[in-house]
């Protein structure tokens, strides 16, 4: 009996590469369109999430986080899962993945992949919003496309923002949000913001914007105006347009139109930059379809090493 390999993040990790995946995630897209769904379990102050995908041809994914908030107490991360990855053919388990494996890999390479295409590829300076774990991821994947590129990183928490630049190659603090708005060619923004930190009236031509915090509907990081100067995208119509407050705000108030969103991921083709001073904004909106193209690249990445 052939056993079902479990990839734990450091040894997965190392067999991994920001271009190859951004390729996997457009490759993805080529296929038929995920089917998703999610389910919530509570437990008073305890989450069980579990989201699903299936794309015919590449196969199911299960992703299933547990969120214990009073694991800190413990010295325990309050955050932990796996992700179980399905045969197309017969529906056998093929691989369990380390839960934050697949997710920094899936959340800063879905955000890649709308810079690659939308992005001056000359940009060489670049914002990091927030100073958490998704900075560090970004801050991997930018490098990786841009590799001449230096970072200013800004937090609300100026701790945490001068932990990052002491841990990280060519970062420096930014001191003014507004300063570092006006200075980036590229902005990677992953706050936990409900109200919008960045203004348009500071956009600057040329520049592109990728946003990746909000992930409810009342959580917002840029003001109207700036979406209504940028060429909009995102990466999935279904997990933003109805769920995001990013999203959701504006087009309920009349902010912005519908056809003022120009394309998602299924429309490769679309995301393209239509002149060097245009301003571009991709929402990264998330998804279970991309969990498991991730973890689809994961796994065969692994089974290549190992063969």
């Amino acid at each position: 009996m052939t056993s079902i390999p479990f990839i734990p993040f450091e040894a997965g990790e190392k067999l991994l590469d920001w271009i190859a995946l951004t390729g996997a995630l457009a490759e993805g897209h080529n296929r038929p369109k995920a089917e998703i769904g999610d389910t919530f379990l509570y437990r008073d102050p305890d989450t069980l999430l579990s989201r699903a995908a299936w794309i015919d041809g590449m196969g199911m994914a299960v992703k299933s986080a547990t969120v214990f908030p009073r694991n800190g107490d413990q010295g325990k991360p309050n955050i932990n899962g796996g992700v179980s990855l399905y045969s197309d053919t017969d529906g056998t388990l093929e691989a369990i993945i380390d839960f934050h494996l697949v997710t920094k890999w899936k959340t800063a390479g879905d955000s890649l992949l709308a810079a690659r295409r939308l992005a001056r590829p000359d940009a060489k300076r670049i914002l990091l919003m927030g100073a958490g774990t998704v900075a560090r991821s970004l801050h991997e994947a930018y490098s990786a496309a841009f590799p001449d590129a230096t970072f200013t990183v800004w937090s609300r928490t100026q701790s945490s923002a001068d932990a990052l630049a002491k841990a990280l190659p060519n970062v420096a603090v930014a001191k003014d949000l507004e300063t570092a708005v006006r200075e980036a060619e590229i902005i990677g923004s992953a706050t936990m913001t409900t109200e919008p930190l960045i203004r348009g009236e500071w956009l600057q031509s040329g520049q592109h914007l990728d946003l990746i915090g909000a992930y409810r509907p009342d959580m917002r990081e840029v003001d109207d105006e700036a979406l209504r100067r940028a060429r909009l995208f995102v990466d999935s119509f279904d997990t933003t347009l109805g769920h995001i407050g990013e999203i959701k705000i504006p087009l309920e108030s009349g902010a912005i139109t519908r056809d003022h969103i120009i394309a998602d991921y299924y429309d490769l083709e679309a995301f393209t930059r239509t002149s060097d001073d245009e301003i571009t904004i991709c929402k990264n909106g998330g998804g279970a379809h991309l969990d498991l193209m991730t973890s689809r690249y994961i796994l065969d990445q692994w089974l290549s090493a190992t063969s």
